[in-house]
């Protein structure tokens, strides 16, 4: 029986990875720093441990034959040695792992923001290379995390690398909350008219499951990078109101210019920093520049070497959230 190791297994993305792989009748492994009851109804192993901790992520790895790497931490706000602690050291003690015990395949999750450099991105691939600098720490760290694999790869380690774009769905436990709390004080940035990927959580898995199968019966995809989406972009604001339709939310009336939203963003970092205030603000440049762009990738390479196929829709997806958000 095959075994498999979720690092950030109680996420939204890797609970879900590890209710498809039970189902499958794999035996499954969670690292993560919480015990999570859901888990426990799947019988999968959980190992209650940081991800910086070296020793646990190189135990954790003994006797796997696939590594989901999909814990990080995510955000637009923070200090940036918390960012690097769990999504660079992290990574570095996942693929020394990976490597000391032998572990045949890694599949570890990105994030297309690795290569956002603030202006519009409409239809890039992988070739497109990452920018000369980050707006946030986020980004950053993920980079460097990628970086963190790649070189592992070319020390033997079997690896494939997955960017999916904004991820949701029912259980989501980030954006789809973070848009229905704010829907009072939401406005539309900028013209309104800005195209994005999105991704349903289960069309996620199917991506991350496919490419473990593929680089198991294809070991020369090791070392590729593949943007994830359901492969039609959408208008970014369109999507936002039927996701507040889903929560029984009005709908966005409002706009601010996205030069005016910069300047807010802008003046909330500077006092937030001033008087050292750790939550997140309502508003950062970095969000002002997500908020306002396009950002939609081409997937002709996950296609062509994974086989991936989104298998469900945006309607479907947000029928079945609608669903879950009024039971």
């Amino acid at each position: 029986m095959e075994t498999v190791l979720i690092t950030g297994g109680g996420g939204f993305l890797g609970k879900a990875i590890a209710r498809r792989l039970a189902m499958e009748g794999k035996r499954v492994r969670s690292l993560s720093r919480r015990r999570y009851p859901a888990l426990d109804r799947l019988q999968v192993e959980q190992i209650q441990a940081d991800i910086a901790d070296a020793q646990a992520v190189e135990d954790a790895c003994e006797g796997v034959d696939v590594v989901f790497h999909t814990a990080a931490k995510a955000g637009v706000w923070g200090a940036e040695d918390d960012f690097f602690r769990t999504n660079v050291i992290g990574t570095r003690n996942v693929v020394s792992g990976c490597l000391k015990h032998r572990v045949p395949i890694l599949v570890h999750t990105s994030s297309p923001s690795v290569v956002f450099d603030g202006r519009d991105m409409e239809g890039v691939d992988e070739t497109v290379p990452y920018p000369k600098r980050y707006h946030a720490a986020y980004p950053r760290t993920k980079a460097m995390a990628e970086r963190e694999v790649l070189q592992a790869v070319q020390k033997g380690l079997s690896a494939v690398i997955l960017r999916p774009h904004l991820i949701w769905g029912p259980e989501d436990n980030h954006l789809v909350p973070r848009i229905l709390e704010r829907a009072e004080k939401l406005a539309v940035i900028g013209s309104g008219r800005n195209r994005v990927d999105v991704l349903y959580i289960d069309n996620a898995v199917h991506a991350h499951v496919l490419a473990a199968e593929k680089l198991k019966e294809h070991p020369f995809l090791s070392g590729r990078i593949y943007f994830i989406s359901q492969g039609e972009p959408i208008n970014l604001w369109g999507m936002i109101n039927r996701i507040l339709e889903a929560g029984g939310k009005r709908p966005l009336k409002r706009s601010i210019p996205t030069s005016a939203a910069y300047a807010v963003g802008a003046c909330m970092e500077a006092g937030y920093r001033l008087f050292g205030v750790e939550r997140e603000p309502r508003l950062t440049r970095f969000v002002v520049r997500e908020l306002s762009t396009s950002h939609w990738f081409d997937i002709s390479a996950a296609r062509r070497d994974l086989g991936y196929v989104p298998k469900v829709s945006i309607e479907e997806g947000l029928m079945l959230l609608k669903q879950w958000l009024n039971p």
